[in-house]
């Protein structure tokens, strides 16, 4: 046991000091290059050099935000996976289980329909995911007198509410002008971080936040809910309760991801489950681990988007081309089994 959590915090520490090492990195990285010594003299004008207007607006006007987004996205939509995959007991659970990002991704697509300026196209996104989930708990809730709604019946009602909103968006496409609107909406299903600023972030970045404190403090509850609903009842556990304060949780970070950063797949569920390969299946580990490595994760991949090539690639290709290959290898390393 002390073994193991010498061995977590080590982890722990790596993590932390790898978030900072990158964030730096990616401070420097771009088309426009700027060096640590210019970086640190934004922060402390007085114990540095002087920089230039240029210099200043780009690293907190532009990188700083979006680096902070690529952070809180990964994190969040990391632990909103793991959070997931234990509460349904279910390995391949993702944050849209219950279609909250196919019922954002509807919101955001008809605000750009309507041409809506960039903080009503998130403001959207973020209510039509939220109604998303919404919507899964009102068609699984029981009749009058049926009992508790069960984990099956709610994951169910979240494939027919995503493949609702799922045609809707495929709706709106048909309906969008082929010649500048659907571009535009094709564009921003990709997921991309391109257009953050400190306003979008100032208002989805205390949704994502507050999902993943709730998911922090509920995390070892979380280890009960792999147990059968009748034996976590018979310890006392409130299963209603649990499940309803994970699910909003997750609900929260997932709407206001895709609001602010469209469908970005494949993180909330590599993720959780290199965490558990490497901490193994207590959840009090792996929600944080999940919130530290998907940041990593998260931030890496964006950095790479707008690195790699002359124009930004969209961060869902880039997590599907890495995440896939990579996931292949450690099913086939480990069997999937948590060690």
């Amino acid at each position: 046991m002390e073994h193991s959590r010498k061995w977590f915090v080590g982890w722990a520490i790596g993590i932390v000091t790898a978030i900072v090492l990158f964030s730096l990195a990616a401070l420097t990285m771009g088309r426009y290059e700027i060096t640590l010594g210019q970086i640190w003299s934004v922060f402390f004008p007085k114990a540095g050099q002087e920089v230039s207007g240029t210099v200043e607006n780009v690293v907190l006007n532009v990188r700083l935000p979006r680096i902070g987004l690529a952070l809180l996205a990964g994190a969040g939509l990391s632990s909103a996976g793991g959070a997931f995959q234990a509460l349904f007991a279910n390995p391949l659970a993702t944050p849209d289980t219950l279609g909250v990002a196919t019922g954002a991704s509807f919101g955001a697509v008809l605000a750009i329909l309507f041409g809506w300026p960039s903080m009503a196209i998130q403001t959207s996104a973020l209510a039509a995911g939220l109604l998303a989930v919404a919507l899964v708990y009102m068609v699984s809730r029981p009749k009058k007198g049926g009992g508790r709604a069960s984990v099956v019946m709610i994951v169910l009602a979240g494939m027919v509410v995503g493949s609702l909103f799922s045609a809707l968006v495929s709706l709106v496409k048909y309906a969008a002008d082929p010649q500048d609107v659907l571009p535009a909406i094709t564009f921003w299903l990709m997921g991309s971080l391109s257009s953050t600023t400190k306003e979008t972030l100032v208002l989805g970045a205390p949704f994502i936040l507050a999902g993943m404190a709730l998911l922090f403090l509920f995390r070892w509850k979380l280890n009960a809910m792999t147990l059968s609903e009748e034996e976590a009842i018979s310890l006392g556990i409130s299963v209603k309760k649990i499940r309803a304060v994970v699910v909003l949780a997750a609900a929260m970070i997932t709407a206001s991801v895709v609001s602010m950063c469209g469908l970005i797949g494949w993180v909330g569920l590599l993720i959780p489950h290199i965490c558990r390969m490497l901490f193994g299946s207590n959840n009090q580990r792996v929600i944080p681990a999940s919130m530290g490595l998907g940041a990593i994760f998260m931030l890496v991949i964006d950095t790479a988007a707008r690195c790699m090539l002359s124009a930004e690639i969209p961060v869902s290709i880039l997590t599907a081309i890495i995440g896939a290959p990579f996931f292949i290898i450690l099913l086939r390393r480990t069997g999937g089994i948590a060690q």
